[in-house]
């Protein structure tokens, strides 16, 4: 094992000591850590090998990529562990954020360190230590001899903007991290940032200086559920300021601009059809309902089945648009969520947390990702119960989704009698085939400004043909994926061109998409699936439309 990988080693040591020490399972813990490291790493060259190093017991690449699509939620949000002792009022709380803070550094280490697995790692501390305790700080192990290595910064420096509010030289671009996750990655693992590029306090103040924000990322603390809203849920929620102003709803999309939208997309076409005819059962039943004519019972309610990136979150969102622009929501907004969000750490305080959770989507849509996984056990039972219970208090002004794999989620809608009476309209997001991933991928360097002629294009169909079509295939994400690495490539492969023409900066190559040779580990590009975020606008860090950063891909195609 590595030097770089015997500190997750000792990382992931540390923290299941913390969580067993608080009550927490050993398997867990363990099972949370590495998933958390997977998610900040998962842009970084050569990390799924260097994080399938220290995890063992058969893990390979697909379990990094499986494990980072699960969590990549905590980049932004507290862990389902950490939330379960902060419910709790466990003492350990704070000592388990920061075995977690710990983890995160040494997430930076797996494969060729990027600035977007350092922007990743201290967005994710600043979240552990806002929901444990206010006023933590980013411990500091001692130092150690490692030889100093250089952060690789992603091609194409004008992609990383100047955080706002915070001044800096020219010449100089400013980073949205606490400088001092960027002192300890220096001091303890050797890891620097390159010339010219340095972190940033929050706007108005020094890293750590409010109160219940000690990483000094200037975002505020997360609530209790860490549910993941958009823009247009903070808007619609009422102050917390009874003399402040009444904030707006965003303007309501027009249901043609929608349907658009929703045809535009690359694929699922039996997916668009039904949707169309769901929108037209309702708008007449609405019509009917306004004549003063007998109503009919309805339901709303929808489950998406089908493999990762066919999708599900993009359909998803615009389903919460168009209810609302038929007037069958009052406001629009997407909350999503999975198992760790409604599920608490004891019985009977799970009823209460998913209740918190459906408060937060009432007048939208809620998405549960992989609803199976509440089946099984006791504590998922609760959160059926109750969110059958909160579907029925508010079927007028709620939309429940809910999505998985085909099979397992047959099963979880069978598991509950209320399920399967609310849940009576089941949309199938098949696989891509060879010419919608094509399409989906030209469409995202599109987006990019990237160029991509027909070789390039011929060459992405002869990886697409070396593919497994499995249930681990990530179909538009594998188009994402690709893309990323061939904008590291492209960038490598300037690396040595003074004054690269806009032809050359923009003009991706066959060989782009091809391995790189083992002697020559090119930089990774930054992570497309997340935008960079802003220390002046904490939503940005959860991606557009404060949804999953899984669904955040260029050209909007879903992942």
């Amino acid at each position: 094992m590595s030097a770089r990988g015997a500190d997750l080693e000792q990382a992931l040591a540390r923290l299941v000591g913390v969580g067993v020490g608080a009550g927490l399972r050993a398997e867990d813990v363990h099972a949370e850590g590495a998933a958390l490291a997977a998610t900040l790493a998962e842009s970084a060259l050569g990390a799924p090998a260097a994080w399938a190093g220290v995890i063992g017991d058969g893990a390979d690449t697909a379990a990094f990529f499986d494990a980072a699509s699960r969590a990549r939620r905590w980049r932004t949000a507290p862990t389902a562990g950490l939330l379960a002792l902060v419910s709790s009022g466990s003492p350990q709380a704070k000592a388990y954020a920061e075995a977690l803070v710990e983890l995160t550094t040494a997430a930076c280490t797996l494969g060729e360190a990027s600035i977007q697995v350092v922007i990743n790692a201290s967005t994710s501390a600043a979240a552990q230590l806002r929901a444990a305790t206010p006023g933590a700080s980013v411990p500091g192990p001692p130092p150690s001899p490692d030889a100093s290595r250089s952060v690789s910064p992603a091609p194409s420096a004008p992609g990383v903007p100047p955080a706002a509010g915070a001044p800096h030289p020219p010449g100089v671009t400013a980073l949205p991290v606490d400088p001092r996750l960027l002192d300890q990655l220096r001091i303890t693992h050797g890891i620097t940032l390159p010339p010219g590029v340095r972190g940033t306090p929050p706007p108005g103040g020094s890293p750590g200086a409010g109160p219940g924000d000690p990483a000094g990322t200037g975002d505020p603390v997360p609530g209790p559920s860490g549910a993941r809203a958009d823009p247009a849920a903070a808007q619609a929620a009422p102050s917390a300021d009874p003399a402040a102003p009444a904030q707006e709803l965003p303007p309501a999309r027009s249901l043609e601009e929608l349907l658009a939208e929703l045809d535009e997309l690359t694929g699922l076409t039996t997916v668009k059809t039904e949707i169309h005819r769901q929108t037209a059962v309702l708008r007449v039943e609405k019509l009917r309902a306004e004549a003063g004519m007998a109503k009919a019972t309805i339901t709303r309610h929808l489950v998406f089945v089908g493999n990762p990136g066919t999708g599900k979150t993009t359909v998803a969102r615009l389903v919460s648009g168009i209810y609302r622009a038929l007037g069958l929501l009052s406001k629009g907004q997407l909350v999503e969520v999975d198992r760790s969000e409604l599920v608490a750490g004891y019985l009977g305080q799970t009823a209460m947390k998913t209740a918190e959770v459906v408060a937060k989507a009432i007048g939208g849509v809620l998405f549960i990702d992989e609803a199976y996984s509440l089946a099984g056990d006791a504590y998922g039972e609760e959160a059926i119960d109750t969110l059958v219970k909160e579907m029925e208090d508010h079927r007028d002004d709620l939309v429940v989704v809910v999505a998985g794999y085909p099979v397992p989620m047959a099963e979880f809608i069978d598991t509950n009698p209320g399920l399967a009476s609310r849940f009576r309209t089941i949309l199938t997001f098949a696989d891509y085939t060879d010419d919608e991933l094509v399409a989906i991928f030209e469409k995202m360097a599109d987006k990019a400004d990237y160029t991509t002629g027909p070789e390039v294009l011929a060459t992405f169909r002869e990886l697409l043909a070396g593919v497994v079509r499995d249930e681990t295939f990530g179909n538009g994400r594998y188009a994402r994926n690709v893309l990323e690495a061939a904008i590291g490539r492209h960038a490598w492969r300037l690396r040595d061109v003074e004054s690269p023409t806009v032809e050359q900066l923009r003009e991706l190559a066959p060989e782009d998409l091809a391995d790189p040779p083992p002697e020559v580990a090119p930089p990774s590009a930054l992570d497309l699936d997340q935008p960079v975020p802003s220390t002046s606008d904490p939503q940005s860090a959860a991606g557009p439309e404060g949804g999953d950063p899984d669904d955040a891909t260029p050209g909007g195609e879903p992942s």
